[in-house]
């Protein structure tokens, strides 16, 4: 795209576009002097292709409603060589934040920027980097998170990854973050009535506007205002400020950008059932869209300068379509006031596809009330096969739902037999994500799933009769649930079929949300339904939100607790339930009781997780993808845990640097990872 070309394209958007010039590279003639009070929220850039990049900064003026900065991108970061130089607007309709698309860029380049006002005080210096052109054969590198909580934790692991990649060569450094959401937690608490929670300390968000109370502890935002203080808040913290200044971020939300349980523009908290809250979905949305620079598609359209919110009341949703969204207009129009799924192409090798599992999802089947009669009682799994009757409705067993379900000595009718399967994806993302996959090109195919697409289930059937008070109700293995995609099992194998069928090759599904690393393969079925993968997947342990692994550390007593935890005087607790789930009930009890790790691995239950090769329910970091022409190496870099900054540079110590590679294979024969733990010791995850 030429010069007339991209500013004519940028025009008819409503976008404020900044072209390069590549052959005229000169000093700044701006009187800029740093001045970061004024610019609160640092600097940030996203969604990079191979000539352009979207930049964003937020300042604040104490008048009038609009203002301009000069915006400069240059080659190095003393602006010597500067390559654009342009106005944007910056707005109080936006919370004085601003956005500009540069474009003209050269491919696979760094670049520096910064904007100033009219007075010469100005942001600090950020660095972006742009995408290599689709041709480029070079290896692409990027890293992904998720779960960021300034209100429980630090972000040390983005000071880890700002120091690493400082000292990495220079084919070993970051293209971009994938940010694969909750970059917020709406829910909050506050020190004053809660100081600690588990390890944690409670830190002060401030004055949160009219925010609503909905348990004990926690508040959530119930406006624009509300959700506007909360990403403040985040990017306040200057580990998070840091990372966006120096690394370009390709985001997609997840459920904690809009609400804790919520959905489609429904929000359910604890004992207040579930409420429309279209104006509350609109506001998440536009929020998004003001502190997160991307290029997700809005309503209101492509312009950068403001949102532009739909007007939506609050009203029953009652009807819905046979993908279970909801039909009453206003909840159609929150929805799609903003539409964040979107493919990026990244050199030869990277096809980044990112869905959006919350706007779209049907109601989760096992919050019925008639599923209440399914409880699993004190056991911490539910049976699989109901969950899987329930999930599939109508098209459930080739389309001969059960007219009951039974679990153990009870018997309900099936409230399910005659509903449309589940879904998280809805109608028109998954014909796309479909689509998407099947045409690239790329030679890795990475589906940004935002939520865990691998099977979190344990052999209930095997937990000995001592310990609990009534038999397994279920046939065999039991989930543990969480309501994630790795429970819509019809869905899931929907999309893995479409893998298999048009022989697509590479297939990577990479995903967040579940606090905790995982590794394996992505497989439509497991025992004992068989076990054919298709493609391998990687979730990442959080930023800083707390686990599993550390909720079980603070459980009270009981006969199952040996299956998550192991507690011994003086040392630091164990979390067998990685074993629990990769090896088994008997491999967990095992150690738990001897503490011999070889011993627990000889009870391995080879049908509970052949999709497995590696779980950490206490794992806080990230995960750096390696993408090249024959092979794909994952690399989880964990943390200790991040319960207050680190007082070092490289973010504190490690906990573990694991590494998980697989060569290219052929559709129609099995992935195949090879692990090497490169530091640390992680012996209850391998």
């Amino acid at each position: 795209m030429d010069r007339r070309q991209f500013l004519a394209s940028a025009a008819s958007l409503g976008v404020i576009g900044i072209w390069a010039t590549r052959s005229a590279a000169a000093p700044s003639r701006v009187a800029w002097r740093e001045d970061r009070a004024l610019y609160p929220q640092g600097v940030a850039s996203g969604d990079p292709d191979e000539h352009s990049v979207i930049l964003w900064t937020r300042r604040p003026f104490d008048r009038g409603d609009r203002h301009e900065l000069t915006v400069e991108v240059a080659l190095d970061a003393d602006f010597r060589r500067v390559v654009a130089t342009a106005r944007a607007p910056v707005l109080a309709a936006a919370d004085w934040t601003c956005r500009a698309l540069v474009g003209g860029l050269s491919p696979a380049t760094t670049y520096w920027y910064r904007f100033s006002d009219d007075s010469g005080a100005g942001s600090r210096v950020g660095r972006t980097i742009t995408a290599p052109r689709a041709s480029d054969p070079r290896p692409v590198r990027f890293a992904f998170v998720s779960c960021n909580s300034v209100n429980e934790g630090a972000q040390n692991a983005y000071a880890r990854m700002i120091w690493e990649d400082e000292r990495a060569p220079a084919d070993r450094k970051l293209g971009f973050v994938l940010h694969l959401g909750d970059f917020i937690y709406e829910v909050f608490e506050k020190p004053a009535e809660l100081p600690k929670r588990y390890s944690r300390t409670v830190y002060d968000l401030g004055p949160v506007p009219d925010a609503r109370k909905v348990s004990k502890y926690f508040y959530v935002p119930t406006n624009l205002a509300g959700y506007r203080h909360i990403y403040r808040a985040h990017i306040d913290d200057p580990d998070i400020q840091d990372a966006r200044a120096h690394f370009p971020f390709v985001c997609i939300g997840d459920n904690h950008e809009f609400s804790w349980q919520g959905w489609q523009s429904f929000i359910k908290y604890p004992g207040s059932g579930v409420e429309p809250a279209q104006p509350l979905r609109v506001a998440a949305n536009q929020a998004w869209w003001e502190y997160i620079p991307s290029r997700v598609a809005k309503a209101s359209g492509a312009g950068l300068d403001q949102f532009g919110p739909p007007a939506v009341t609050k009203a029953p949703i009652a009807t819905f379509d046979d993908h279970g969204f909801g039909t009453e207009a206003n909840n159609r129009a929150a929805v799609g006031s903003m539409t964040a799924y979107r493919a990026m192409r990244y050199g030869r090798h990277v096809e980044l596809i990112l869905t959006d599992l919350h706007s779209y999802k049907a109601a989760d089947p096992t919050d019925r009330p008639e599923a209440a009669a399914l409880d699993s009682g004190e056991y911490p799994v539910l049976p699989q096969e109901w969950l899987e009757i329930t999930d599939g409705g109508r098209d459930y067993n080739g389309g001969k739902p059960p007219a009951t379900i039974a679990i153990g000595d009870k018997t309900i009718p099936n409230f399910r037999k005659d509903d449309p399967p589940y879904t998280a994806l809805g109608r028109e993302q998954k014909a796309w994500l479909k689509d998407r996959l099947t045409r690239s090109t790329a030679t890795w195919k990475i589906w940004g799933a935002t939520n865990g697409t691998l099977d979190m289930r344990t052999d209930a059937q095997n937990i000995p009769a001592a310990l609990v008070k009534t038999p397994w109700m279920g046939k065999d293995f039991g989930t543990f649930g969480g309501g994630d995609f790795s429970g819509a099992f019809a869905e899931r194998a929907e999309i893995y079929d479409t893998v298999r069928d048009h022989k697509v090759s590479g297939f990577v599904t990479v995903s967040g949300d579940r606090h905790s690393f995982w590794a394996g393969y992505a497989a439509p079925h497991l025992p004992p339904a068989g076990f054919a993968p298709v493609g391998i997947s990687f979730i990442t342990g959080s930023i800083s939100a707390p686990g599993m692994g550390e909720a079980v550390e603070f459980s009270k007593p009981s006969p199952l607790q040996p299956l998550f935890v192991r507690t011994t005087p003086g040392a630091a607790p164990e979390h067998t339930v990685n074993l629990t789930i990769k090896r088994g009930v008997l491999s967990a009890l095992e150690y738990a009781a001897s503490g011999d790790i070889a011993r627990a691995r000889a009870l391995t239950n080879p049908d509970v997780a052949p999709h497995l090769e590696f779980v950490d329910m206490a794992g806080h970091g990230y995960a750096v993808v390696s993408a090249g022409p024959n092979s794909i190496d994952t690399e989880f870099v964990c943390i200790v845990r991040p319960v207050a900054r680190a007082t070092t540079p490289d973010g504190g110590p490690l906990r573990y640097r694991v590494s998980h590679q697989a060569r290219l294979w052929q559709p129609g024969t099995p992935p195949r990872l090879e692990q090497r733990v490169l530091e640390g010791d992680a012996k209850l995850s391998i």
